[in-house]
């Protein structure tokens, strides 16, 4: 009986074949290799979901535009540098002046976009730039002099950052957004993730503006104007609900000018304005000194449209230094702890384990 069934199961698998033809195999993930002088962007417009682009060492001019799902885009080092075209390419990355753009759609999403190991440098924009993205993932990567921000997302979640340089770029070394062409309430990045870094001679280290739901990790921010910002108003959901966690933020004391939202920055170590229920613990903050009126160690600041800080829980950090205050409390919102903090100086007095007499 059961070689009956065999036979008959061998004879209806051949008719849907003959049928239908033969079932699709899966994808086998190719690798690209890329060679100086070659095309970046070919590679990426021939890969398919699960392949690797190679580039080798060597300076390529062009703005990548990535648009496929689960791509790894890895370079050799420093010694793989993406720089602006000499003639201005025709993507929507080159319309956008940025070196790396992975985008999606709201209706569709890419995912699993991995970039490793290269340089960008010197785009009138961004760096690497996600819009529409889940999982982007950047590691390795030095973005330098770029006129905005070095690495960044919006509109994104569970982004990854880590073990990245970026550094002397005109806005931030690191920047995750609701959006940045207009406004709107606060998104939630489900989790996205910036640890590891070295983010120096920007404007601002890490911004964070109007979202939720991140960490921010064991990065080391120097040179920069200011360390970190994170930045809300009153749109509901509210930005916050994220961590700032064992973060080395020193000698933050760059200047950088006012522009028509914002005073001029310097000498701020990390700074909350119009955001709720953010956990800084367990930083060194020291050396950070200026006369604007953010500067200070960890300072909470009102929003430009006077949004306060609320619930936001400073605890357990290591402060030194920092002018005029180690700790300033300059909008007195509802709800605001300090515990465990070793400094010296605070605004008002009181925030300081050990107050200086």
């Amino acid at each position: 009986m059961r070689t009956r069934q065999f036979r008959y199961l061998a004879v209806l698998t051949a008719a849907l074949v003959i049928e239908l033809g033969p079932l699709p195999t899966a994808h086998a993930n190719t690798q690209h290799i890329v060679h100086p002088g070659e095309s970046i962007q070919a590679a990426v417009d021939a890969a398919k979901p699960g392949d690797t682009i190679l580039v080798e060492a060597g300076t390529y001019r062009e703005n990548v535009q990535i648009t496929t799902s689960g791509l790894t885009l890895r370079g050799a080092g420093e010694t793989t540098v993406i720089q602006p075209p000499e003639q201005a390419g025709t993507n929507a990355c080159a319309m956008a002046q940025t070196g790396i753009c992975v985008t999606g759609t709201a209706e569709q999403l890419v995912t699993g976009v991995r970039i490793r190991s290269l340089k960008v440098t010197g785009f009138a924009k961004n760096g690497i730039w996600g819009k529409h993205t889940d999982q982007m993932d950047v590691r390795t990567v030095t973005a330098v002099q770029n006129g905005q921000q070095g690495i960044g997302q919006e509109k994104s979640t569970r982004g990854v950052f880590r073990s990245n340089t970026s550094k002397d770029n005109g806005q931030s070394g690191i920047f995750i957004a609701n959006t940045v062409d207009e406004e709107g309430a606060a998104i939630d990045t489900r989790g996205a993730v910036i640890r590891g870094n070295r983010l120096t001679g920007n404007r601002v280290g890490v911004g964070i503006r109007r979202v939720r739901v991140l960490t921010v990790e064991s990065n080391t921010l120097t040179g920069n104007c200011g360390g970190v910002f994170v930045v809300g108003d009153e749109g509901t959901p509210r930005a916050g609900d994220l961590s700032i966690v064992g973060n080395q933020v020193y000698e933050n004391n760059k200047y950088c000018p006012p522009n028509p939202r914002l005073d001029f920055i310097q000498g701020t170590g990390i700074l909350l304005t119009g955001v709720e229920e953010v956990r800084i613990t367990g930083n060194t903050v020291r050396d950070n000194a200026g006369t604007s009126p953010m500067s200070g160690g960890i300072v909470l600041f009102p929003s430009a449209v006077g949004a306060k800080n609320s619930g936001n829980a400073i605890k357990d950090n290591v402060m030194a230094n920092n002018q005029p205050a180690d700790i300033a409390d300059r909008d007195a919102g509802p709800g605001n702890t300090f515990e465990g903090n070793t400094c010296t100086v605070s605004e008002p007095v009181g925030h300081c384990a050990k107050e200086a007499s």
